[in-house]
């Protein structure tokens, strides 16, 4: 599940309380109307120059953890 079909679901659920909540309470509230999906964003596309960026730098701190437990070792 992505986060916004979960905030999405988690909306749709606190609408249907605060209705049940009004039935009993004895006040007329207004259904809540509910949307029937979560817009979805367009996906951010990364360059390949970007992974190979983000990639390096993972490398390097896994570089840095390794030599840091070797050194406690």
């Amino acid at each position: 599940m992505t986060l916004d079909s979960i905030l999405g679901t988690i909306d749709t659920e606190i609408a249907r309380l605060k209705q049940a909540r009004a039935l009993l309470a004895g006040t007329s509230a207004k259904p809540a109307t509910t949307s029937a999906a979560p817009k979805k964003r367009a996906r951010r596309r990364i360059s390949a120059e970007g992974r190979k960026r983000i990639a390096e730098a993972q490398r390097k701190r896994w570089a840095a953890q390794k030599k840091a437990t070797a050194k406690t070792a």
